[in-house]
């Protein structure tokens, strides 16, 4: 069973002292990689020591551990991400070192809880996986077509384009019950309306708060 995404609604902070050191945690929603570098890079404090950070936007993810031993920073905040089942998420940890060492294991610890700290609290979205479809309705269909499919929960109409024979729809439909959908349109229409595209990449949108 696919386990439902979610992403952030806003961009949440978290702080908490270890050991001396202060540790800062930033999440925010990014939708893309280039969002992501920007996220880090407008929440990067040069003052700080390190400022370690993860990102995932669907299959693409990055870590850094700018500085810190290897593995004991960037990937524990990605694991704090994957943990909580989010995309299009990006998170910025910054310590300022406060003169005693954590060791490996505690600094694993203490950038990772303290991402997880930050995400567990903030404010959440659900993600709809979505693939794209083109179909061509007749116009006798049109309305019949469009009132079916606007009651198919997380179905969007994104353009409609008439044509001379019909009007195009692009639609961008649930991925798990996208084969149904466009079943029932053809079903329901005789075979009148085409199938003229269907997308296999998905695409992860946002819904109502979770």
């Amino acid at each position: 069973m696919t386990r439902t995404l979610h992403s952030l609604l806003r961009i949440e902070t978290f702080s908490q002292d270890i050991k001396k050191s202060r540790f800062r945690a930033v999440a925010g929603p990014v939708a893309s990689e280039q969002a992501a570098r920007d996220f880090i890079a407008t929440y990067a404090d040069a003052s700080a020591n390190h400022n370690c950070w993860a990102w995932r936007v669907g299959q693409a993810y990055r870590f850094s551990d700018d500085g810190e031993p290897s593995g004991t920073a960037g990937k524990p905040i990605l694991q704090a991400i994957d943990g909580q089942a989010l995309d299009g998420v990006a998170v910025v940890v910054t310590r300022w070192f406060g003169g005693i060492l954590l060791g490996s294991g505690g600094l694993m610890r203490a950038y990772g809880g303290t991402a997880a700290m930050c995400l567990r609290t903030a404010d959440k979205l659900s993600i709809i996986l979505r693939l794209e479809a083109v179909i061509r309705c007749p116009f006798s269909d049109f309305s019949l077509v469009k009132s079916r499919l606007l009651g198919c929960p997380d179905v969007r109409i994104d353009h409609e384009a008439f044509a001379g024979d019909g009007v195009e729809l692009t639609l961008a439909l649930p991925h798990a019950k996208a084969t149904a959908i466009l079943a029932m349109v053809v079903d329901i229409t005789a075979g009148r309306v085409a199938i003229l595209r269907q997308d296999e990449a998905t695409v992860a949108s946002p819904t109502e708060s979770s």
